[in-house]
Order: C-alpha cells, then structure tokens, then sequence
C-alpha cells in the first residue's frame, strides 16, 4: 500500500515487544486510536494503535509477524488509518488485509484508498422494506427465507457443510443476479481459499467476486481486521455504484476469536469462557455496518462455528442476537447423508410471516414444520418397537417426513466433482409446489430413494422409470441363470473321501 507520510515526521521507539503487542513511546504528538505505524528495517512491519496507556507511551497490535523487531528500533507514524482499495478494478480480484493483491496479479489501477474504520449507515438512510433474498436452495428458500440487507447465519461444528453451502449460494448469486459477490475469509484454512479462487474461476464468476482472505496462519491483528477490511470495499458498491453486494463471512467466529486472543495479549482480564470482556461491542461495530439503505443493500451470510456444537456458548449466543435468519446445520443429518444437513426445527427465520411471504408460502412452512416435528417426537417410539406398531394416521406422517427430508436435499454445483451429480438451482415456485403435493399424499406409492437429490417434483417421474427398467433387466436373464446354477448346486451328492 502506497503510503504518503506527512513532511514533519512524527518519530517514536520501541520499549516493549510481547508477541504481537508492541508499547511505543513518543515525546511528542502521540498518535491517536487505530493510526497505522511502520516500523522495521524496511518500514514492513505495520501496527496499528489500540490504547493510549499515558501522555508518551501507547500500545499497539502488530498486523505483521513481530520478528525482527527490537527495543530502541524506530517508529514512524503514518497519520493515516489503514486503508483498502476501493473502485470497479478490484472485481475478480483476491487481496489480503492492506489491500495487497495475493493472486499473482498486477496491482489494480485507478483505484481510491479508503479507511477501513466507517460508522455505521444513520438510521434515517436505512430502507423500511422488507424483501425476500431467493438462494436457489429448496430447503432454504421454503423454510428459512433470508432477508435482502439481511445478516443469516449458519451455525455448525467441523465438518458439516458450511462452506460448501456458502460456496453454492456465491454461485447461485452471481450466476443470475447482477449484483456484487464478496467472500471474506477469516482465519480459514488457505487450502479452501485456493479452490474457491480455482473454482469460480472455472466456472467464469469470478468477473463478479472480490476476495479478501486474513488467513489462519496470520497474526491474530489481521485477522481481526479482514472483516471491516471487506466491509470497506462492500459499502464502495452500494453507496457509490447502487448495486447489491452479497457478502459472505467464513468465519465469523474466527473474527471473535481473534479479538480474544488480541484482549489476552492486551492484559485485559477475560469474561466468561475465557471471551474477550469487550466482545459485544467489537461484533456491533462490525455487524452494524451491514445494512439495506436508500442506495442498496449489503446481505451477509456468515458461516459461524459452534465450539462443540454448543449454541449456548457465547460466541453463538453474541453472533445470534445481530441475525434475521439462523440456520442450524445438524451433523447427524450429515452422517445420514442428507444434504444440505440443515436441522429445520433448530433453524428459523423472522421473514417466516404471512405479510412478507404470503399467506400460501407461510401456510405450507408451518404444515412442513409441522409434520418433522411430529416426526421427531415419534423416533423413540418407532427406534423401540418399530414402524409397525404405529397407528395408519402416525404411519402417513411418518411417510411424508421422510420424503420431505429426502426431497429438500439438493444436487450442487460446487460438489458436482465429488459426488458425480450434476447440480440444480429450483425456484421458489417448483420447491413450493413439490412439498405441497408430498404433503397431499400424491406420491404415496413412490418409494423414499426417489425422492433423494433432485431438483424439481417432475423429475421423480424420471427417476421412477429408471427405476422400473433396471429392476426388469436382471430378471430376464442374469437372475434366471444364477437361480439355475444354485438348484443344481444343490442337487449334488455329497461324496465322503
């Protein structure tokens, strides 16, 4: 990042290094909260200014690694927050927390250099509507409709799927939608940033996408600045160009978890779990800025992992109260092989009302919610002795959960290499009309596997055909001679040697 410094330099020196906590000390001119310093031999290292502890001396959180540095080394101060590059030439391209490009790429011409510390949009500029965000994904879309300008969650231990369903949806997005995709990668593994980088440029999306990655391997500063780093060129979009920006955080708990490790370095006595005392705000200060205004809207999706699939934990419990729809990923639907493995009677939604999705839609989520939950309550009855002793009434609700369950997954794009199934995207309108007619018991005679990873209710007709013909083929030939050999098998006499 091209840094001008102002002509009378403001120079201080290193007193005290603890791990990526740095004290400073100015005779003059102490600089204020969230200045960006550099200091190093080559001016490389960059802090950013956390707390003044007195008239001369502050302390300050380094975005770099630390070593190298030493007591009595010089400190320049910049005058200057950090800053990001804002404009339409960062589009397709992928940066780290100052704003360098990290894909091998020029840097981007032509481009402002914004702060990356803004206050949240007033409420007298925020929009009063109350809009449905269509994803593409059945289960989604039908139980847990998201909110445009919105914040939606998807809560979930290791391993369940959710940056899989975060990549689906930047794919839906940018495939039909001609808004702004952003992927913010807090604290994530690099491996997945290469293959989401790799896949949306195969798929030619990548024309639509910023990315910003403060990877697992950076200094917990970096990581807990990537997120108002994206933020920043979020907001570039909807207020300059009036566009719609899709903005999807993987993790958000890594971005409380970084502030955790940041307060601990700091010496602030921890809350409880061992959680920053300072948590709320930080959250707030990120998670207010992500608005619907009179200029556009910024909808965010954010990826939040649950330590031991505990919702109670206070990361959750904090990440909970800023969102309009929370989606519960379940690992024991993930082991039944049930994708996407979404937990709907632990999921919910505050668009889920009769005015904003209609009275049709509204009606058909309850019916829905209606028969899993009887569902679920009927498990430890048929689990201890069995299906059969249920009565007729019990035994349909039993039926039509389970090709509710079976008909809500879905074939994605983003899994299409290792699962071999070509992806769908189904409209609100064929989700609608297929979990109406199961719920009408007009597949009543279709077994379960027919409903399993389709996209649309006309294609069970085609997946029951298919059925029939392969069933009809062994029997004709291969059958009939295995069933020859095995009688003659029998036939023979036993001989005693």
């Amino acid at each position: 990042m091209p840094f001008i410094v102002e002509k009378n330099l403001n120079i201080g020196k290193v007193t005290r290094i603890r791990g990526s906590v740095v004290d400073i000390f100015f005779q003059n001119d102490l600089p204020a909260i969230n200045t960006l310093l550099l200091t190093g031999k080559d001016n490389e290292i960059k802090i950013e200014v956390y707390t003044q502890l007195d008239e001369h001396h502050l302390r300050g959180v380094s975005l770099n690694p630390t070593q190298g540095l030493a007591r009595g080394m010089a400190v320049l101060s910049t005058g200057k927050q950090l800053s990001v590059p804002v404009g339409k030439n960062i589009m397709g391209r992928m940066f780290d927390v100052f704003g360098n490009p990290i894909d091998h790429l020029e840097p981007p011409k032509d481009v402002i250099w914004k702060s990356i510390h803004q206050l949240p949009p007033p409420l007298s500029e925020r929009s009063i509507k109350s809009e449905v965000f269509i994803t593409g994904i059945k289960a989604i879309d039908v139980l847990i409709p998201l909110e445009r300008g919105g914040k939606a969650g998807l809560f979930g231990g290791a391993g369940v799927g959710k940056t899989v369903l975060l990549t689906e949806i930047i794919h839906n997005m940018v495939g039909h939608d001609k808004g702004v995709s952003m992927f913010c990668g807090i604290g994530e593994r690099c491996r997945e940033g290469n293959e989401l980088y790799n896949t949306m440029k195969d798929a030619d999306l990548l024309k639509d996408m910023v990315m910003l990655f403060g990877q697992m391997n950076e200094p917990p500063g970096a990581r807990f600045r990537v997120g108002h780093a994206a933020l920043t060129m979020a907001e570039y979009f909807r207020d300059e160009e009036h566009r719609d920006v899709l903005l999807l955080i993987d993790n958000i708990f890594r971005f409380i978890q970084a502030g955790m490790e940041v307060s601990g370095l700091m010496g602030q006595m921890p809350s409880r779990l061992g959680y920053q005392p300072t948590m709320g705000t930080e959250l707030s200060e990120l998670e207010e800025r992500i608005a619907y205004t009179n200029s556009g809207a910024i909808t965010s999706i954010q990826a939040v992992y649950v330590p031991a699939d505990d919702l109670t934990d206070p990361a959750a419990v904090h990440t909970f109260s800023h969102l309009s729809a929370s989606i519960a990923l379940s690992r024991k639907k993930a082991s039944e092989g049930l994708y996407p493995s979404i937990d709907f009677l632990q999921s919910n939604s505050k668009m889920t009302s009769a005015e904003i999705i209609g009275d049709k839609h509204y009606n058909l989520a309850q019916q829905i919610r209606q028969t899993l939950a009887q569902y679920e309550e009927l498990k430890d009855i048929i689990s201890m002795l069995g299906l059969e002793q249920l009565s007729v009434k019990d035994r349909n609700v039993v039926n039509r959960a389970r090709k509710l369950e079976r008909f809500l997954t879905q074939p994605f794009f983003a899994t299409e290499q290792f699962s071999g199934i070509k992806g769908k995207q189904v409209s609100l309108e064929d989700a609608l009309d297929g979990c109406e007619r199961i719920l009408a018991d007009e597949f009543k005679d279709y077994p379960e596997s027919a409903f399993y990873m389709i996209g649309s209710i006309d294609e069970i007709q085609k997946v029951e055909k298919k059925d029939e013909n392969q069933e009809e083929k062994p029997k004709t030939d291969k059958e009939t001679a295995e069933k020859s050999e095995n009688k003659v098998a029998v036939k023979k006499p036993v001989v005693n040697v």
